[in-house]
């Protein structure tokens, strides 16, 4: 897999601090506080303010069935590849300690088969399994960035889009420390896990990520 991040908000700390300032004081605004103002608005949980910046990734080798997983996260954009209008590459993902290949190879080669008697791509793809790869762009601003680490980097959640999740971090993280210093599973911010009896159990400090 691999993800690079295309665009984002130039200066999205500040951008974010400055929105937060606003809120609350008419005095005039000091970008060397920034830390600070967004410590005390994401910890009162005023994470509205984290709108204003943006991030654009670009994700290659992600499965058809990670990529499934990844649009249920409604607060965001996405343009993917289309199987309607382009062939499917012979790429696949596969879980560690399971060689799904000889089904792969054995799909793909009735996939080329149904191409050359001219069955249409948007046709031909539907014995295509959901192990083939695909590739997208995808643009969320910091809040829904940081609720989708809290509930994609933790382990319970299925590997690929998990280690998905902890690239895109170190790719967010890397030019918006600030918006992101805290971020991920939830374990790791000193809070209790939403999965409850599902939790892992695990006693997550010093956890690291896929992308470490």
């Amino acid at each position: 897999m691999k993800v690079e991040l295309l665009a984002y908000t130039p200066d999205a700390d500040v951008l974010c601090a400055y929105a937060a300032h606003i809120c609350y004081s008419t005095e005039p605004f000091d970008a060397h506080r920034s830390a600070g103002i967004l410590r005390k608005v994401c910890g009162n949980g005023h994470l509205s303010v984290l709108e204003h910046a943006s991030f654009t990734f670009l994700v290659e080798g992600l499965s058809r069935a990670a990529s499934h997983q990844l649009v249920r996260h409604r607060l965001a954009s996405y343009s993917q590849q289309s199987l309607r209008f382009t062939k499917a590459q012979p790429v696949f993902v596969s879980p560690a300690g399971h060689d799904f290949r000889p089904f792969y190879e054995q799909a793909y080669m009735e996939y080329e088969r149904l191409l050359a008697e001219g069955v249409h791509e948007e046709d031909a793809r539907y014995v295509l399994p959901q192990g083939v790869a695909s590739r997208l762009v995808v643009t969320m601003n910091a809040r829904e960035l940081r609720h989708f680490f809290e509930l994609r980097c933790c382990l319970r959640a299925q590997f690929e889009i998990r280690a998905l999740a902890w690239l895109m971090l170190a790719k967010a993280k890397a030019v918006a420390p600030l918006l992101f210093e805290n971020a991920g599973p939830v374990c790791l911010q000193g809070m209790e896990c939403p999965e409850r009896s599902f939790a892992c159990h695990l006693k997550m400090k010093g956890h690291k990520g896929e992308s470490e």
